[in-house]
């Protein structure tokens, strides 16, 4: 998303370019050179997105970087996971990333191409050991593994199912490609006046998570 990109941008100082229609931003930390991309929401975009990339930038390791909702109790907002298993929950299929920086991967998370928020699903899913859900890092596993380059997930919790915060309406306001829709965001604030409160804290605790992944990130690779 947008929210997650533009923090690793601005910390990078990358300036933009394009690559195969693709905008990217293009920067360099210690010695290694940097490709940022917004690969959009959902397993499929994302992996869409990745392929494309990987067709035509030389990669050495891919990141993805970004938040996530919490499952498991401690995974509180601001927590940082570098997931071990990425499980895509659809298929049920694990990718396995590898080891980014000097902190080893541990834990599993669980890739949605939807929002869940039915408390049956989530329980099934913290059973099989799902600490932390989000929507793109098996579509990217996918295609890195096809590939057969490596690949690595940075995710900062942002919101947890039984804060109430998230939910069908403000994933609405969300487009494909990862921007926003300002005319949907205005009709949901303007219906739903009670709530202003609840956005204002899922905004916060969401851009406050990116910035955290795009630390997290951009020092594992320095």
């Amino acid at each position: 998303m947008t929210i997650e990109l533009r923090p690793v941008v601005k910390r990078l100082g990358a300036r933009s370019s394009r690559v195969d229609g693709i905008k990217v931003f293009r920067g360099r930390r210690a010695q290694v050179d940097i490709t940022v991309a917004q690969i959009g929401v959902g397993p499929t975009m994302a992996a869409r997105v990745t392929q494309r990339l990987l067709d035509v930038v030389p990669v050495d390791h891919v990141v993805v970087s970004g938040i996530a909702g919490g499952l498991d109790p401690g995974a509180t907002i601001g927590t940082v996971i570098l997931p071990a298993v990425v499980l895509d929950v659809a298929s049920g299929r694990e990718y396995h990333p590898s080891p980014l920086g000097d902190v080893p991967p541990a834990g599993k998370i669980g890739t949605v191409d939807e929002l869940i928020v039915d408390p049956a699903r989530l329980a099934n899913l913290a059973e099989q050991g799902v600490v932390a859900l989000e929507m793109e890092a098996a579509g990217v596993g996918a295609a890195c593994e096809a590939a057969g380059v490596p690949w690595s997930v940075v995710r900062v919790i942002s919101d947890r199912p039984d804060d109430g915060l998230t939910e069908a309406p403000v994933m609405n306001a969300l487009r494909p490609d990862g921007t926003t829709d300002i005319w949907a965001a205005l009709r949901l604030v303007a219906t739903r006046p009670g709530r202003i409160p609840g956005f204002v804290r899922l905004g916060r605790d969401s851009s406050m998570a990116a910035g955290k992944a795009a630390a997290a990130t951009l020092a594992a690779l320095s």
